[in-house]
Parts: C-alpha cells; structure tokens; sequence
C-alpha cells in the first residue's frame, strides 16, 4: 500500500484549485450590482507535493562502508576461531562446527556469510525495502563483533 501510486499524481489539473475559485468568486461578486456587500471567501493556499524519495545506486558510500565492515570483522571472527580451534577449543556454532573440521571449510564459511548478507541486502535494494537493506549488515556487524569479543575473552 505504502508503494501505491498517489492519486494525487495523477491528477494533471491546477494544484491551486481553491484559489481560482476564490479569485473567481471573487471576481463575480464586485462586478455584481448588490448594495455594497462584497462576499468574502477564504482563500485556500495550495501547498506544493513533496519530493519522491531519491532513489540510491546500491553500491553507495554508505553500503560500500557496511559492507566493508561486515568482510573486515568476518576475516577478524574466522581468524579468532581458527586460532581458538587450533589450540584445542571448540566451536560454539553448530553450523559452523560442522565446517570446521579444515581451515579451508572454516574460511568457506564466513566468505559464504559475507556473501549472503551481501545478496540479502541487494535483495532488499531490490524489492524497495531500503531500511532493511541497511539494517541487515548492521545486526551482522553486531553479531560478529560480538563473537570476536567473546573469542578474545575465553580463549
């Protein structure tokens, strides 16, 4: 409903509708021959509609700097782990657990993560639901900060 076109738009008539009819009015009634008494009407000023909402490229600034973030703190989470398994530790994931027997299936992990929530993002770009798009890498960026910390606090 939100994505609806306004009826407003498509109207191609004068936005200003009230204020021809007032100045018409107006107009009427001092040519009119009546004692004196000039009717008054308010005059409605019409306000103009706001802007659409810019549409945004989705490799913008701000999506290359979250997107950054997530790749920088998934290097940071698979470089903790794998030190934390190489010294005996256990992988407190169960996805994950089940790749990381090699380092190669541990690291296939996290670039699988970065990439789904890279292609998330760009579906939500897609389909309009551009907060979403934003918030998605956010709740990863906090997820893997956390684990990172966690890592570094029971090691």
């Amino acid at each position: 409903m939100a994505q609806a076109v306004s009826i407003a738009t498509l109207n191609d008539g004068s936005l200003n509708f009230g204020l021809d009819n007032a100045v018409a009015v107006n107009a009427a009634s001092s040519n009119s021959n009546s004692a004196g008494a000039v009717a008054s009407s308010p005059i409605v000023k019409a306000s103009p509609l706001p802007e659409a909402p810019s549409r945004h490229k989705f490799w913008d600034n701000e999506n290359r700097a979250l997107f950054a973030a997530v790749a920088v703190l998934s290097a940071a989470d698979f470089a903790v782990t794998r030190s934390i398994l190489q010294n005996g530790g256990k992988e407190l994931d169960p996805v994950t657990r089940l790749l990381s027997g090699s380092t190669a299936g541990l690291a296939a992990n996290f670039a699988g993560e970065t990439a789904g929530i890279i292609g998330l993002s760009y579906f939500f770009h897609k389909t309009g639901h551009h907060r979403l798009e934003r918030i998605t890498p956010m709740l990863n960026i906090g997820s893997s900060s956390f684990a990172v910390a966690y890592d570094l606090n029971h090691r």
